[in-house]
């Protein structure tokens, strides 16, 4: 039996209007995405584990927070990590960089933080003297 004519528009419509609606929340959540950052080319990980936290790390994370907001470092995007069990070494930072390995960093304080924006992320030098492995 065939579907009525009035019915198939019908069912026409509301898939036009369902993919329209699709479309729509896509889109917004594409603006989220970009909007924090997640798309970045460079990453910046913190420890804040407590441990990483009584070592110092809380004045490091305020020094890359400024950078990122106030300092022009742009298409970076900067989170917090958790325990990676290395308390010696700590605080430590991560970054990640598209089509590169990650480097760890050990034992940095605001003065090294300040470093590894000017010479890493603002001009690509690995700070070798501070990698962990």
């Amino acid at each position: 039996m065939a579907i009525p004519f009035y019915l198939r528009l019908k069912q026409e419509r509301d898939v036009a209007n369902a993919l329209e609606v699709i479309r729509k929340k896509r889109a917004e959540a594409v603006g989220r995405i970009v909007s924090k950052g997640f798309l970045s080319s460079k990453r910046v990980y913190v420890g804040m584990a407590t441990c990483e936290m009584a070592a110092g790390s809380k004045a490091v994370m305020t020094v890359f927070r400024e950078a990122v907001t106030r300092g022009g470092l742009t298409d970076v995007f900067l989170s917090q990590k958790g325990c990676a069990g290395r308390c010696n070494l700590e605080p430590t930072v991560e970054v990640v960089e598209v089509g590169k390995l990650p480097v760890r960093y050990g034992k940095i304080d605001p003065a090294r933080a300040q470093e590894i924006v000017d010479r890493h992320l603002k001009n690509g030098q690995v700070i070798s003297e501070w990698v962990i492995d």
